[in-house]
């Protein structure tokens, strides 16, 4: 072979391998060229002023990966600049040449995913010392790209919240739904309302008598700011009119009932007060998140309303709406509790059930979760409702990984493997609802803690799923491959190794040990 057609295929291996096998989400556009830099032992940083305020977040987290970067003024080894011809506010573009890695954008959004993109490369080029000349355009396919956990079943923590906006913000994910209240626990302080907490957050779903855990106001806007910095928006949930006994456990005046099953489960529609004091709540939720959504549930009304039919208050509503049934009196709720959202300058976010309660299209954000009812997919898409996708069947973390584990969830059987999270969107649910659709914002994971009761559990089901949640939100269809995806876990499982993250090892079953969680004493739907 001739010899620089032998240099020209040995350097476009290297670039494949180096950028090819780097990064997590994969890259929507790279250009292979011919050459590469060496990695230097000291790496600089340096920026334009428009990006200077990324680099001490950018420094301090790079430390977690047991990686330094030091601050230069001047022509860093990794340099950030402004380029006002990149519109997408998530969009960058990154250059490696014999100078070392550039990267451009038009606004910090994008500056800060490049900046993750480049963390990844000099991580991996540990083991090669060099980086192969490319320049990658990345944009995401999806504006939203969430994770949502459930901090009511069980209480997960501050300490793995912390560490969840950091592997978020290694995949570009942007969005942390918080799921805050619901039947077993209230996890926000409330100051108008102190017996949320000291009564509504004792107990869990594994132990009604375990003791009281609850995030402070203070805790939950340090947390905001974290996640903030690294352009994670979060979302509170304050769930109802249902999953609300933890609320009227310690507020009984406003409880709606339950059902044999579900006891004390819903807020009670039929009174003003509920109405006044569910408001009160939500205004100092307001003032403590900046985010523009605010979660008002509105799921599983029907498992505990049935009391409601003996209620007076709920009769003569009934009577003076024109009510024909309890559905109507939840959908008379919702869009109640959805004016007074709009009231607070935010925009409601709540399940599928919502698309048939008449609430307004412009100010609300369905949730598509239910996988086996693709009628409601196509219902919020149809009526013009901006839509996220988290179908139980594959993006629910709680959802076992392996037909031979035990703990956990199954939907008849069907479960959520890595490969088929990672397929998602294309994976056919619906047969015939289009996820290509403008009025989708997204995908989304959900975490819910029914059989999640420890740190060790939490980090075996989340990961390393959350890597394939992440490529599926920011890839397009035509560079997504799992065999491709696969190699790069490579040096995922080694970051989990480091940071002591147990995890479940997809490719080795028989010797990646289930970490078991709890059995629920209530049911699971």
């Amino acid at each position: 072979m001739n010899k620089n057609l032998l240099v020209l295929f040995l350097s476009l291996l290297i670039t494949q391998f180096i950028i090819g096998q780097d990064i997590i989400p994969y890259p929507n556009d790279y250009e292979e060229k011919v050459g590469r830099v060496s990695v230097p032992k000291k790496i600089t940083i340096s920026s334009t002023s428009k990006f200077k305020n990324l680099i001490p977040v950018f420094v301090e987290s790079s430390q977690k990966f047991n990686i330094e970067f030091k601050e230069k003024r001047r022509r860093g080894f990794i340099r950030l600049a402004h380029n006002n011809s990149i519109v997408n506010e998530e969009a960058y573009k990154l250059s490696i040449s014999k100078s070392g890695i550039l990267i451009e954008a038009g606004h910090s959004n994008g500056a800060f995913y490049g900046l993750q993109s480049a963390l990844q490369l000099v991580l991996n080029s540990v083991k090669g010392g060099a980086l192969g000349y490319s320049v990658i355009n990345d944009a995401p396919r999806y504006g939203w790209r969430g994770v949502m956990v459930d901090e009511s079943r069980h209480f997960i923590g501050k300490e793995e919240i912390i560490r969840l906006l950091d592997m978020m913000a290694y995949h570009k994910l942007n969005k942390f739904h918080w799921h805050l209240t619901d039947a077993q626990g209230w996890r926000i302080e409330i100051k108008k309302y102190p017996l949320l907490t000291t009564i509504g957050a004792k107990g869990n779903i594994s132990d009604p008598n375990a003791e009281i855990k609850f995030y402070t106001q203070e805790e939950i806007t340090e947390i905001i700011e974290y996640a903030g910095e690294r352009f994670i928006e979060v979302i509170p949930e304050i769930d109802m009119p249902g999953h609300a006994t933890a609320a009227v456990t310690a507020y009984p005046e406003f409880s709606g009932g339950g059902s044999e099953r579900f006891p004390n489960f819903t807020f009670n529609p039929g009174k003003e007060g509920t109405y006044a004091f569910l408001t009160n709540i939500l205004r100092e939720v307001a003032d403590l998140f900046p985010s523009e959504y605010l979660h008002l549930g509105g799921d599983e009304v029907h498992f505990g309303n049935q009391q409601w039919n003996d209620l007076p208050e709920i009769k003569s509503l009934m009577k003076r709406e024109g009510l024909d049934d309890l559905v109507a009196v939840e959908h008379y709720f919702l869009n109640r509790m959805a004016d007074s959202v709009k009231t607070l300058n935010k925009t409601v976010v709540g399940w599928d059930e919502l698309v048939v309660a008449g609430l307004s299209p412009e100010n609300t954000v369905v949730m598509w979760w239910r996988h086996d009812r693709g009628d409601y997919l196509e219902h919020a898409l149809n009526g013009g409702y901006r839509t996220i996708l988290c179908p139980r069947i594959p993006l629910y973390l709680d959802f076992v990984q392996h037909e031979d584990h035990s703990s956990g969830r199954k939907w008849g059987g069907a479960f959520a493997p890595i490969e088929l999270v990672h397929e998602f969107p294309s994976l056919n649910l619906t047969s015939g609802v289009e996820y290509i659709n403008p009025l989708v914002m997204g995908i989304q994971a959900n975490v819910w803690t029914e059989v999640i009761d420890t740190s060790e559990r939490f980090q075996f089901m989340v990961y390393p799923r959350l890597a394939a949640v992440a490529e599926a939100a920011w890839s397009n269809e035509d560079v997504k491959d799992f065999q491709n995806f696969d190699k790069r876990m490579d040096n995922m499982f080694e970051i989990y190794n480091k940071w002591g993250i147990t995890f479940y090892d997809y490719r080795n079953h028989d010797n990646s040990k289930e970490i078991l969680g709890p059995v629920p004493k209530g049911p699971i739907e």
